[in-house]
């Protein structure tokens, strides 16, 4: 279901443009659709034809996401196994200070090497509606403030859906344009179709290292952008929008954490509007990955700050839980895999 039908299933209850509005709004508070205000009832308000169609329209939003299980970790952030209306789940995490990162995809075409969503392949779309309902089901819990596109999936292999979530957040959804962040690995319909737009959201892009030999290893099935070309593409959205590129780099030892790479880091960004934004590898031991030793990432935070570049660490929310993105959904399939299995031998 996309947001659009929703729309118009109230039109044909006979709900006319104010009613859509205020339904939509409750719904994207994490309220019951039929809430009034403090100055107006709802029966006063809503048609006697839309109250009535409300409970089964109630039912059928309430089933784009559902919470499969809560799980919070010491950092303040909670991660969230969402349950879709087919069975599928995704991933959604409450973040400290108000914040919220949501899939758009089940699975992920791209195949990053380091990443357990990669590891599924793409599965399914989600609708722009499961998008926002992933908003929806997280404000029952706690404020929204800010949503980052940065969940399972890579958000412009489902342009359209995202944007059409990203316009609805920013308008009756209430968040401010640069509290929406889209991230990307670099697909170019984003450059194209992201400065059109009525909401323009910030934009994170997936560096990961200077080298486009060894980005195209590590994210297998990105557009063959060279890291230059992709820094560029970011600097011209960056001073139309009037807010920086976040630039993510996700830290692998032995890797991407050399010298030579941070040299590269500063001859990309020099003069840029940009924040690079260091994520340690949220690693197990059986991992082909490993993330740098602390003291490692200290110097080289040191390093790029006093040459100039904005860098912050931006650990990985659920590291104690192990549960990095993708995890919680990868444990949660096997267990319903084996059950299955459980159930034929028996």
């Amino acid at each position: 279901m996309r947001i659009p039908e929703i729309h118009q299933r109230l039109a044909d209850l006979g709900a006319k443009p104010q009613h859509i509005g205020r339904i939509t709004r409750a719904w994207l508070q994490g309220k019951p659709l039929d809430s009034g205000t403090r100055h107006q009832r709802t029966e006063n308000f809503l048609p006697l034809s839309v109250r009535e169609g409300l409970p089964a329209l109630t039912e059928e939003i309430t089933g784009l996401a559902r919470l499969r299980s809560e799980h919070p970790a010491a950092d303040g952030s909670a991660r969230l196994l969402v349950e879709l209306g087919d069975g599928q789940m995704v991933e959604s995490v409450l973040l400290p200070r108000d914040g919220l990162c949501v899939s758009s995809q089940v699975g992920c075409a791209v195949g990053c090497v380091f990443c357990m969503t990669g590891k599924s392949g793409l599965l399914r779309q989600l609708s722009s509606a499961e998008i926002v309902a992933q908003v929806a089901l997280a404000r029952r819990f706690r404020p929204v403030k800010k949503v980052v596109f940065m969940g399972m999936g890579e958000p412009a292999h489902n342009l359209d859906n995202v944007l059409e979530a990203i316009d609805l957040l920013g308008t009756d959804g209430g968040i401010g344009h640069k509290n929406l962040v889209f991230s990307t690995v670099g697909d170019p319909r984003v450059f194209e179709r992201l400065p059109l737009q009525r909401v323009k959201p910030a934009l994170a892009l997936s560096l990961h290292t200077t080298h486009a030999d060894l980005r195209q290893q590590l994210l297998p099935r990105a557009p063959r952008i060279d890291p230059e070309e992709l820094v560029e593409l970011g600097e011209a959205y960056a001073r139309q929008t009037g807010y920086p590129i976040q630039y993510q780099w996700t830290l692998l030892a032995g890797i991407n954490d050399s010298q030579e790479e941070m040299d590269g880091i500063l001859r990309l960004f020099k003069g840029k509007f940009a924040v690079l934004n260091l994520i340690p590898y949220n690693s197990l031991e059986a991992d082909d990955y490993q993330r740098p030793e602390g003291e490692r990432i200290v110097q080289m935070v040191h390093y790029l700050h006093s040459h100039g570049v904005l860098t912050k660490v931006r650990n990985s929310a659920g590291q104690d839980i192990d549960g990095g993105c993708g995890q919680l959904r990868a444990r949660a399939v096997d267990l319903v895999n084996t059950r299955h299995l459980y159930k034929r031998v028996r």
